[in-house]
């Protein structure tokens, strides 16, 4: 009898036909991985390419002046608009604070606004104190210092930006704070009051120590937009 034919299928493969049937097989495991592969460096493309958010820096924002009869005094503008900033952002009532220098402390979720309680040619004290205590309460951010004070080069309402380093042009106030901090870097913020004619001392002094008109603090609070907005610019570093 003659034998059957051999069923192809079950022909003996050599061994050279094994190890290329080998190499061209593609297991699950092999998808597995070749699929992690792609996935890593596609999350990896997507990181380095999408913009990094900054933490924003936390600001101490001050303003010097004088207490007392003095407070509603050309000389203290920078309260002034530091009052109305609190209300535009409808932070807390300003409260004293030992911890801070003595001075006058309103927190909200932006920034740390503080009011000097001293003389204006002593401002520097209570500054220091209040920048210290402010670092002590961070978590490793980033911090600023910001102060905000009476400008006599500027027309009324006006707004400039300044190192603390700049020229502070007799400004008493400043020259305390200068002196308390020693080489500290903070950023200053000035607000025009204008100023008078005469440059003689004893006219200037009456001039930023008289009581504002209502026009004069009509002009400081319209600058307070002003002010938010470079806030806001020097939060984002």
């Amino acid at each position: 009898m003659s034998q059957p034919d051999e069923d192809p299928s079950r022909k003996k493969l050599t061994r050279k036909e094994r190890r290329q049937q080998r190499k061209s097989s593609i297991t699950l495991d092999d998808v597995h991985h070749e699929s992690e592969a792609i996935t890593a460096a596609l999350s990896s493309l997507l990181l380095t390419s999408l913009p990094q958010m900054a933490t924003p820096v936390r600001l101490l924002v001050c303003s010097i002046g004088n207490p007392g009869q003095y407070l509603n005094t050309l000389h203290s503008a920078g309260h002034t608009v530091l009052s109305a900033l609190a209300t535009t952002l409808a932070y807390p009532s300003f409260q004293k604070s030992r911890a801070y220098g003595n001075g006058l402390v309103s927190a909200g979720s932006e920034f740390t606004l503080w009011q000097s309680s001293s003389l204006m040619n002593v401002s520097g004290v209570g500054v220091a104190a209040a920048w210290r205590q402010f670092q002590k309460e961070g978590r490793g951010e980033e911090a600023r210092l910001v102060v905000v004070h009476d400008e006599l080069e500027l027309a009324p309402g006006l707004v400039k930006v300044k190192s603390g380093s700049a020229s502070t042009k007799g400004h008493n106030g400043l020259k305390s704070i200068n002196g308390l901090l020693k080489g500290t870097e903070y950023t200053r913020i000035g607000v025009g009051i204008g100023r008078p004619e005469s440059r003689e001392p004893d006219v200037v002094a009456g001039y930023v120590l008289r009581k504002m008109s209502a026009q004069e603090r009509g002009k400081l609070e319209g600058c307070v937009g002003k002010v938010e907005m470079e806030l806001r610019r020097l939060r984002e570093g």
